[in-house]
């Protein structure tokens, strides 16, 4: 069995879920909500501390017909620091429609709910591919 931590990546929050590769089941966490990067990953290294995945997932946003765009190129470079920083495996997993099937009222934080969405298609896409 493996912990694993997901992530959405936003300039402004990173929503943050966990689970583990037993249940398959993905639940929110925690939002980041920090101006600067020291900060972020700060905040980030707590919860890996306290947690100790095995290997951390990354929403990838795309264009409905699959075209990238600026936030493809930064959360792929949050992925590749992610990785650098914690020394884990990281996998991108396509998030195009994570926080379209959340009903979120407006102004309401929804990140990690987000994150949770992108962590559980992680796992329906690992499980059927064993």
């Amino acid at each position: 069995m493996e912990l694993v931590l997901g992530f959405d990546f936003g300039i402004k929050r990173i929503g943050i879920a966990m689970g583990n590769t037993l249940t398959g089941q993905a639940q929110p966490l925690a939002v980041v909500n920090a101006i600067d990067n020291a900060a972020r990953f700060k905040q980030i290294g707590e919860l890996i501390a306290a947690w100790a995945p095995a290997r951390l997932v990354v929403g990838e946003p795309r264009h409905p017909d699959g075209a990238e765009h600026e936030m493809t190129l930064r959360c792929r470079r949050f992925a590749n620091q992610l990785h650098g920083r914690f020394n884990l495996p990281v996998t991108l997993v396509d998030e195009r429609y994570s926080s379209a099937v959340i009903n979120a009222r407006r102004g309401q934080i929804i990140d990690d709910q987000a994150a949770s969405i992108i962590l559980q298609q992680y796992f329906d896409d690992h499980a059927n591919n064993n």
